[in-house]
């Protein structure tokens, strides 16, 4: 009897493994990894993304090369026009050639020609100086082909891969917050788009790493039936490997985007200096030091973004961050939700009066404390701060808001650390995101919120002020002290009846003892 032939299909993150592992110990580096890769998955979806397009034109208008290579077409839809060398088919059928890596530059640099939008984004003369053989590019190259809708029916599939990558290699990356920094941890992006809610409007973030924050506000309106085309996103990125990753993930996207003409920091040049913005998502680098970046307190003095508040020191641009922000937020109804050390929310001198500022000017809304474990590059507790320029009494999204002026909602979350990922990395699931939106909604309404210790609570600005405008929820969740839940009387009885039984065991043991000896000298004489 003929045996019969057994297919192994591989699952997707199988594929994402084997790619995450074709290059490993053969490049310079988990950066230059990471680029190879990352490099090869876009030219694959730009790849198949330009050969859906190209059948819908050719259905709707036949084999005419001037509609199927009309550009226009093309763009219409999002979509890159791509040369025929720079196709990922023309890759793939020429995957075994020893110039595999001049292809692969080629290609590159001409969709980057083609498309004025993809400027600076794509990585160029990269392939030919990794010093791989042809084989082992083949290998990748035929990993990464192996990444297609048609197998892997996934509504978002290019996000999945994009994100898989990101995230494994923000793991790999070291202990440095300078190195982890281009990947904020999915989940944690997830919950500051559920309480920010950016349906429409600018989305802004400073500082914006691959483009996290950016994806995950079109994730929420797409989420929630909402229309993308209403999202506009801005941001600026300071180290030019993660600008232009940043590029290539909203680009792969379909994602219209301004990051600024070249990479750059906020902070010696905003690139965006007149934008107001409807929502912030940030990350900004925790504890930053200003000065060792090139930025002098003279350039800091009499910045504009400061205006009404102490100018931020050098030595740590946790402030300067918040009052950057706050300068891009729409006065009118404008609201941030971003992350920082648990260190601002209790700092002194400078920074203190940049805080007492915000509590006097009613711009802090919520605080809310993160588990430890929850990013790659530091295991510290952080903080999520939102502002909002409006806490009036108004309708929002079906819903009817309350005043909430003058007031604060704490949420304490750091025993939310149950859910572990790869390496003993703590996320949020959905169930846990929906519960922390709840929260903050029910507080917004006032409709069937209440403080529950250990959790959350509501401060009025006169607690606050009391607490010398400390921001820690410490200072006002109600935190039960276990040891009073002790029964003192009874344990204090079976502590009582366990002595008199160690009491009685030892007079019997004495008592041994006792006649033991009498005997010995009894025995003597």
């Amino acid at each position: 009897m003929a045996k019969k032939s057994v297919t192994t299909v591989q699952s997707l993150e199988a594929i994402m493994w084997n790619c995450r592992n074709a290059l490993r110990g053969t490049v310079g580096g988990n950066e230059k990894n990471r680029d190879a890769v990352m490099g090869l998955v876009f030219l694959k979806f730009a790849g198949d993304k330009f050969d859906k397009r190209r059948a819908e034109i050719n259905a709707e208008y036949g084999d005419v090369p001037a509609f199927l290579e009309k550009k226009s077409f093309y763009a219409a839809k999002s979509v890159y026009y791509l040369n025929e060398t720079s196709r990922w088919s023309f890759i793939v059928k020429n995957a075994s050639a020893d110039d595999i890596a001049v292809i692969i530059d080629t290609a590159m640099k001409d969709i980057e020609d083609s498309n004025p939008p993809l400027k600076g984004a794509l990585p160029q003369n990269f392939y030919t100086t990794l010093g791989t053989r042809p084989e082992q590019m083949k290998a990748l190259i035929d990993e990464v082909n192996k990444i297609d809708e048609k197998r892997f029916h996934d509504r978002d599939l290019i996000g999945r891969v994009y994100e898989y990558f990101l995230q494994v290699f923000a793991i790999d990356s070291g202990t440095s917050n300078e190195k982890g920094e281009f990947y904020t941890p999915a989940s944690i992006v997830e919950l500051i788009a559920e309480i920010i809610e950016p349906y429409s409007g600018i989305v802004y973030d400073p500082c914006c790493g691959s483009a996290g924050m950016f994806v995950s506000s079109i994730k929420f309106v797409e989420r929630h039936n909402g229309d993308r085309l209403k999202v506009s996103v801005v941001g600026q990125e300071r180290n030019p490997d993660t600008w232009r990753l940043a590029k290539m993930n909203l680009a792969i996207r379909g994602i219209a985007h301004n990051l600024g003409e070249r990479p750059e920091s906020t902070f010696a040049e905003d690139l965006h200096k007149e934008k107001k913005v409807d929502f912030i998502m940030a990350n900004p680098p925790f504890n930053l030091k200003l000065n060792a970046q090139g930025v002098t307190q003279d350039k800091l003095n009499g910045d504009s973004r400061w205006d009404g508040y102490p100018t931020p020191p050098v030595s740590n641009a946790n402030y300067a961050w918040i009052l950057h922000m706050l300068s891009k937020l729409d006065v009118t109804n404008g609201i941030a939700g971003f992350l920082l050390a648990n260190g601002a929310l209790n700092a002194d001198g400078v920074e203190g009066e940049i805080r007492k500022g915000l509590i006097e000017n009613d711009k802090v809304e919520a605080i809310i404390v993160l588990p430890r474990e929850m990013f790659y590059s530091t295991d510290i507790s952080v903080t999520l701060w939102i502002l909002n320029n409006n806490k009036k009494a108004r309708s929002l999204n079906g819903r009817a808001l309350r005043n909430r002026q003058d007031e604060v909602l704490f949420i304490d979350l750091r025993r939310w650390n149950e859910n572990i990922y790869e390496k003993k990395y703590v996320q949020f699931s959905d169930e846990q995101i929906a519960a922390v939106k709840k929260i903050y909604t029910n507080w917004q309404t006032g409709e069937g919120y209440t403080n529950v210790p250990e959790l959350c609570r509501s401060a009025t600005k006169a607690e606050i002020v009391a607490q010398n405008y400390s921001l820690a929820p410490s200072k006002y969740i109600e935190f039960i002290d276990h040891d009073l839940e002790i029964n003192y009387a009874a344990e204090m009885t079976r502590i009582q009846n366990e002595m008199r039984e160690v009491l009685k065991a030892e007079k019997q043991s004495q008592a041994m003892l006792e006649a033991a000896f009498r005997g010995i000298e009894y025995g003597i004489n």
